[in-house]
């Protein structure tokens, strides 16, 4: 049976015992030949040795002739021995690299397997982040430059982001491999390779974007046009403004129309938006002050700090507006959800009852949920978009019993509102994720990037959206933990709105100190130097 690690595994990544296998083979056939050789020599000498038996005069065989004849042994057996002298050291070093690969003190050419997870989960976080503010920053690059000019980093990009959606795909399959209770010891050598790929993955994307940072600051030129970028920043700083006053009285709304529960993931959000803003309004002081006495290094570190701090206020008051959106099509969609349930209920109850036997329990399950959702919709206030979700999966559990359904496991046609909560989801947590990213580590972000694919453009089977509404919240629950265990990131220090500022990894944490830039690991903290 094939391994689930075995199946995760890219094909690219080399098989090291094939390999090895086919020198062996090699180094074999090359002895055998070399034994084959004097035999065949020794046989065309017959003639003479039957001549000799018959009497008939021969030409007599010389002394050379004999030494050559028994030094063609000689080559043969060298090269048997150098094959068993090799094939004995390869299966040594095999041996000791087995028992020391996950042993500190071992073979110091072989991290130890731990370690190597660590550093798979390090360079994902990394990694992740370094695209999320590449995007960041592309777009505002693109507001101010001709679109040729930067299509070069936007494929740069978009290559980084493939090589992370491959290296999060490697990691969701590690992470089921050992939910399911698969002993990771059992699979060592394929999930050491699994590891190593996401490294790969990683390194190649980091690089990718490393190599294209200094292009990219050239189109920008932040420190020559500190002023006119400085402007553009004041502008948006504005509407954002007013889009953060918005979002507040589009809670309010909220809280009169829904249950609390229907606006919790984003009741702090306006809040956060405005610290945000705080932050934003500090360094654009600064960044003013500094392109005033001609030291556009230092203006472009605060310029590029209050440009990341004013992107994510806008996808906090963003967050509020998209969630009231979402909970009003849920809300208008959740009747025609429900008749579809009931009809696929009476469906399967018309069924015959050798047919029925096994939906008695779904069927059971199904009319409560239908029965309870009813009573709330009728009851005032509530959650629509939980209401809907509950609905999808009763429907899920008649799926093809009926009118509505399709034979099979896709969402029925005219139905699609069942995307509506999943998507929710995953936009919730991306978000969440996006802004408090300082924090979060790769779990959640594995468990994002998952529902994300499964979401994908094209027709989504009703299992498949089932499931992405799960990772997705199972995403924002362990963002959230990672937040809560994170504490006060700031320490104190850092002025008006550092620590939101550390926590959306604006700032960075370590010794680079600076604001995020467009680049990899290496290059993505460069204007640290210049921010003071």
């Amino acid at each position: 049976m094939t391994s689930p690690l075995s199946r995760s595994r890219s094909r690219r990544v080399p098989s090291h015992i094939a390999v090895r296998v086919a020198h062996a083979v090699l180094g074999g056939l090359v002895a055998m030949g070399w034994l084959v050789l004097p035999l065949a020599r020794a046989g065309a000498d017959a003639p003479v040795a039957r001549a000799r038996d018959t009497g008939v005069a021969a030409r007599p065989v010389t002394t050379a002739q004999d030494g050559t004849t028994t030094g063609d042994l000689v080559p043969p057996l060298v090269a048997v021995g150098a094959a068993g002298a090799l094939a004995a050291y390869g299966y040594g070093r095999r041996r000791r690299r087995a028992t020391t690969r996950t042993t500190p003190g071992g073979d110091p050419e072989v991290t130890p397997l731990h370690e190597l997870d660590a550093q798979a989960r390090r360079l994902l976080v990394e990694t992740d982040d370094c695209v999320r503010v590449g995007a960041e920053e592309l777009a505002l690059a693109e507001d101010r430059s001709a679109g040729d000019a930067i299509e070069p980093y936007v494929y740069d990009l978009r290559h980084a982001e493939a090589g992370l959606a491959a290296a999060f795909r490697l990691r969701q399959r590690l992470d089921e491999t050992e939910a399911a209770g698969v002993d990771p010891a059992q699979d060592e050598s394929e999930r050491r390779e699994v590891l190593e790929e996401i490294v790969a993955h990683c390194r190649e994307a980091g690089e990718r974007l490393d190599a294209a940072a200094p292009g990219l600051d050239q189109i920008r030129a932040l420190e020559r046009n500190a002023v006119a970028a400085l402007e553009s920043a004041e502008a948006r700083f504005r509407e954002g403004a007013a889009r953060i006053r918005g979002a507040e009285a589009t809670l309010a709304e909220l809280h009169e129309r829904y249950a609390p529960a229907a606006s919790l993931p984003v009741a702090g959000d306006a809040e956060q938006a405005k610290d945000r803003l705080l932050f934003t309004t500090s360094h654009l002081n600064q960044a003013r002050q500094y392109a005033d006495r001609g030291d556009g290094a230092k203006a472009a570190a605060h310029l590029r700090a209050a440009e990341g701090a004013l992107g994510q206020a806008f996808d906090l008051a963003n967050g509020v507006e998209r969630l009231a959106a979402e909970l009003d099509s849920a809300a208008a969609g959740l009747p025609a959800a429900i008749t579809a349930a009931e009809a696929s209920w009476n469906a399967a109850r018309a069924l015959p009852a050798e047919a029925r036997a096994g939906l008695v329990g779904r069927l059971g399950h199904a009319e409560a949920v239908l029965s309870a959702v009813r009573h709330e919709t009728a009851a005032g206030p509530h959650d629509p978009l939980d209401a809907l979700r509950r609905v999808t999966e009763a429907m899920a559990g008649l799926a093809g019993t009926g009118p509505a359904g399709t034979g099979g496991d896709d969402i029925p046609d005219g139905h699609g509102q069942a995307l509506l909560p999943a998507r929710s989801a995953l936009a919730g947590a991306a978000c969440f994720i996006g802004t408090h990213r300082g924090a979060v580590g790769s779990e959640a972000r594995t468990r994002l990037a998952e529902a994300r694919r499964l979401l994908g453009p094209g027709s989504v089977p009703l299992s498949e959206v089932l499931r992405a509404d799960d990772l997705a919240r199972e995403a924002r629950r362990l963002a959230e933990r990672d937040v809560r265990a994170y504490g006060n990131p700031s320490g104190g220090r850092g002025g008006a709105g550092a620590g939101g500022a550390v926590l959306g990894g604006i700032l960075l944490s370590d010794g680079e100190g600076g604001p995020m830039s467009y680049g990899g690991p290496r290059t993505r903290g460069r204007r640290g130097a210049f921010f003071t």
